[in-house]
C-alpha cells in the first residue's frame, strides 16, 4: 500500500457502563450499553468499514464494547489491547496511533471520554457535510464514533491533519 492513499481512523467511545462497586477500570457494560455496542458494530458493517487493526483500552467496558461490535463485522481485525488508551489525553492517544504500522489502512481506537472527543476535535482540521455540527450538538455520548481520514504515514498523524468524514451516536 502506498502511504499516499488515504487512511481512516474510527474513534469509538465505549458503550454505556454500569456502576457496580468495582474500580473504574473494572466497570462492565450496562444492558443499554450491550445493545448500543452491537448497533454500532452493525453501523460499521453497513457502511462497509473493514478494519485492519483495532486498538482497544484494557478497561472491561471497552473490551466488552469491542467484543459486541466486532461480532457484527464480516471480518475480524487484529486487536491489540493497549493499557495506554485508558484515561489517555488526546496527545497520548496520538502517540499510540503514531506507532501504527504503515501497512494498516483502516484502524479503530476504542477508548474513553474526554480523550476520544478531544482527539476527534484536535485531529479534525476539516469536516465533511454536517458531521462537525452534529458532533458539536451531541457531544460524544457512550457508543458514539467519529470517522476521520488523513493522508500519509501514521507517524505523521498530528493535530489538524485529518478530515472528520462522519459522526454517529446511538440516538441519531
Amino acid at each position: 500500500m502506498s502511504v499516499a492513499e488515504p487512511r481512516r481512523i474510527v474513534l469509538f467511545r465505549h458503550a454505556k457502563a454500569d456502576w457496580p462497586q468495582v474500580t473504574d477500570h473494572e466497570r462492565p457494560l450496562a444492558e443499554r450499553g450491550r445493545k448500543d455496542a452491537a448497533v454500532a458494530g452493525r453501523k460499521f458493517a453497513d457502511a462497509g468499514v473493514v478494519f485492519d487493526l483495532a486498538l482497544c483500552s484494557t478497561a472491561v467496558r471497552t473490551r466488552e464494547t469491542w467484543k459486541l461490535a466486532v461480532h457484527e463485522l464480516p471480518e475480524r481485525p487484529k486487536t491489540v489491547y493497549e493499557e495506554r488508551i485508558y484515561d489517555a489525553s488526546p496527545g497520548e492517544l496520538i502517540a499510540v496511533l503514531n506507532e501504527t504500522p504503515d501497512d494498516v489502512r483502516n484502524a479503530v481506537l476504542i477508548g474513553h471520554n474526554p480523550g476520544i472527543q478531544g482527539l476527534t476535535e484536535v485531529l479534525s482540521g476539516a469536516a465533511e457535510g454536517d458531521a462537525r455540527e452534529r458532533l458539536s450538538r451531541r457531544g460524544f455520548p457512550a457508543a458514539a464514533f467519529a470517522v476521520l481520514s488523513f493522508d500519509g504515514p501514521w507517524k505523521t498523524l498530528e493535530p489538524g491533519v485529518a478530515t472528520l468524514v462522519d459522526y454517529w451516536a446511538p440516538s441519531e
